[in-house]
């Protein structure tokens, strides 16, 4: 391996652990926690060095927000990908959403700035475009008896959104309802909005 290989590695390396650190931060102690400082004490830098990599902690969120796309992506691909039918793989597709938005609870609130001030939706706009691709496709394929116009696609894919994104942020913000009720509530207006999207 020749030297520009290793200074590339070198920094490839140094910009993940920057992020791993961060992460780790917020997960301890929230995104209020998170800081340059801070970051570099977890790695055993300096602040300076934070920044050759990242201009500012909102370029830093960017970063994780893209990687918890990335990450969302494919568990909703996945999922799509175990089941038969269209019914099937929205079910499956919203429920993946779900479980992601939990266990990958501080990479969602990145994603869609939820108790994050500084958020960075906007910038995440085509790494989200993905994530609703996936679910439109799926909406289509279902309703192509009705021949779908590209608003009513849309329509259909905010309104589940709004239902599921909704549920999961009342949980994050502060608990809920039970998980039992959480389950109910996400399963009746999954099969809700599916039936009346089939004829």
């Amino acid at each position: 391996m020749g030297s520009k290989e290793r200074i590339q590695r070198s920094k490839e390396n140094t910009r993940s652990n920057i992020l791993t650190a961060a992460l780790k931060i917020v997960r301890q102690d929230g995104w209020q926690a998170l800081n340059m400082r801070k970051i570099a004490e977890e790695i055993d830098y300096t602040a300076p060095v934070i920044y050759d990599y990242f201009s500012s902690k909102e370029t830093l969120v960017a970063e994780l927000s893209a990687t918890g796309y990335l990450l969302l992506s494919a568990k909703i691909r996945e999922a799509k990908d175990a089941q038969p039918t269209p019914v099937r793989q929205l079910e499956a597709m919203w429920l993946a959403y779900w479980k992601f938005a939990f266990a990958e609870k501080e990479l969602y609130q990145a994603m869609f700035g939820v108790e994050v001030n500084c958020s960075t939706m906007r910038e995440g706009l085509s790494k989200a475009e993905e994530v609703s691709a996936l679910f439109t496709g799926v909406i289509r394929q279902l309703m192509k008896k009705a021949e779908p116009t590209e608003d009513m696609v849309c329509t259909k894919y905010f309104t589940f959104w709004s239902v599921v994104h909704g549920l999961i942020s009342i949980n994050l913000v502060h608990k809920g309802s039970s998980d039992e009720i959480n389950q109910t509530v996400l399963h009746e207006a999954i099969t809700g909005i599916i039936t009346s999207m089939t004829p």
